[in-house]
């Protein structure tokens, strides 16, 4: 486990002008961003999701009440326990005042005790469970990108509604590969459809031939992909080499990420319906992000990696406009303010801690189709944030009376 600390700061001193003696004061800004450098989901995160963070900090000015914003950094090795050290070692000895990313549903819940225990912001933007703002939902966490009900309600009923009514998930062996099983089956079921079982293998697995095996033996119209990243990707890839879409089947990536495709390529994912909430070619202001991303890391960004900067930034005006970093009147703050940004121009933040925004619906182009690198997606349909988003009185979120 490797942490790394970096400073970032622009013209610390002028910010103390405005700021204000007993501001100026105060000890410096600090930023963690507990991640997955290497594993399943480094590509949809990892080190793009710190590189957001530090774009978010730099536009902002880089300083915060007269001192340089600090940034650091680790690796959570998808490990629930790991993310619990991490995490109560930053908020407790190193004066981490806002943690980001939380690269799965375990680690985020896990850091999520922290966060409630030291009364400190954590922001996910990886992770997908609904049950963060859910059941497990907590005064001091956001939820910002994306969860496992906007997803399964956006590409699930689309599907269903095509005719894919009979489903076999291959899912991940934890609480996010659970909660899209539960999530999508709940769609599939409530449109009339059918579940005819799944079959979990572990995270970050090589070999998917057993339970692509059950899901051709089970004759489901849909295998549902109940899995993410590396684990994705890898699936597809083999369910291609068993025959699994040449035999009948469609295979149904639920969630899926435009890094995902890339490694993929359209030969392979053509065809494919998924769901993003961000997507660099929608508009003038995603693209202009795009282009920034790209310059620095050769690559266009994730949507997780687009809403890293957007959540990073949403924050760091909120402290400002608080006049302290104290928890409470920051997230009264982050609340009270619309999110209007590269990544959304649609974004608010609800009492169990959801940001709600538009999520879209896009078909993967042929080869024939897409005219420039990272040229992917057709868009179907937009999906207003109230219609994709769970509603606040079903969650469970024992915050909402």
């Amino acid at each position: 486990m490797k942490s790394i600390a970096t400073s970032l700061s622009a013209a610390g001193l002028l910010a103390a002008a405005w700021a204000g003696p007993a501001l100026a004061q105060q000890t410096p800004l600090k930023i963690g961003v507990l991640t997955d450098f290497q594993s399943v989901y480094s590509d949809i995160g990892g080190a793009g999701n710190v590189e957001a963070t530090k774009m978010a900090i730099e536009e902002f000015g880089g300083s915060m009440f007269g001192k340089p914003i600090e940034l650091v950094t680790a690796d959570a090795l998808n490990k629930a326990d790991v993310a619990a050290t991490i995490t109560r070692k930053w908020y407790e000895a190193e004066n981490v005042d806002m943690i980001i990313d939380m690269p799965t549903s375990a680690t985020a819940l896990a850091g999520m005790e922290m966060s409630k225990q030291f009364e400190k912001i954590m922001i996910v933007t990886d992770a997908a469970s609904s049950d963060i703002t859910g059941k497990s939902c907590s005064p001091y966490t956001l939820h910002w990108t994306y969860d496992t009900y906007a997803n399964a309600h956006t590409v699930g009923s689309a599907i269903v509604k095509n005719g894919g009514d009979t489903w076999f998930f291959i899912t991940a062996d934890y609480v996010f590969g659970h909660s899209i099983e539960r999530d999508t089956g709940d769609v599939v079921r409530a449109a009339g459809g059918k579940v005819l079982g799944s079959a979990r293998h572990p995270l970050n697995t090589p070999d998917f031939s057993s339970f692509l095996l059950q899901a051709q033996s089970s004759k489901a119209k849909i295998v549902g992909l109940a899995n993410g990243g590396g684990d994705t990707i890898n699936a597809i890839k083999q369910a291609a080499e068993f025959g699994i879409v040449a035999g009948g089947q469609n295979l149904a990536g639920i969630v899926m990420f435009i890094s995902d495709i890339h490694s993929l390529g359209l030969k392979l994912a053509q065809g494919l319906i998924i769901t993003e909430a961000y997507y660099w070619d929608l508009n003038d202001r995603t693209r202009a992000f795009g282009k920034r991303f790209f310059e620095r890391m050769k690559r266009m960004p994730t949507m997780n990696q687009a809403a890293t900067y957007s959540a990073t930034l949403h924050y760091l005006n909120a402290v400002k406009a608080a006049g302290t970093k104290e928890t409470k009147p920051v997230l009264a703050k982050m609340r009270a303010t619309p999110v209007r940004d590269a990544f959304t121009d649609n974004g608010v933040v609800r009492e169990d801690g959801r940001m709600v925004h538009s999520m879209f619906l896009f078909e993967v182009k042929k080869p024939e189709e897409s005219k420039a690198p990272w040229d992917y997606y057709k868009v179907l349909a937009e999906v207003p944030g109230d219609q994709a988003f769970r509603p606040l009185k079903d969650g469970g979120c024992p915050l909402i009376k």
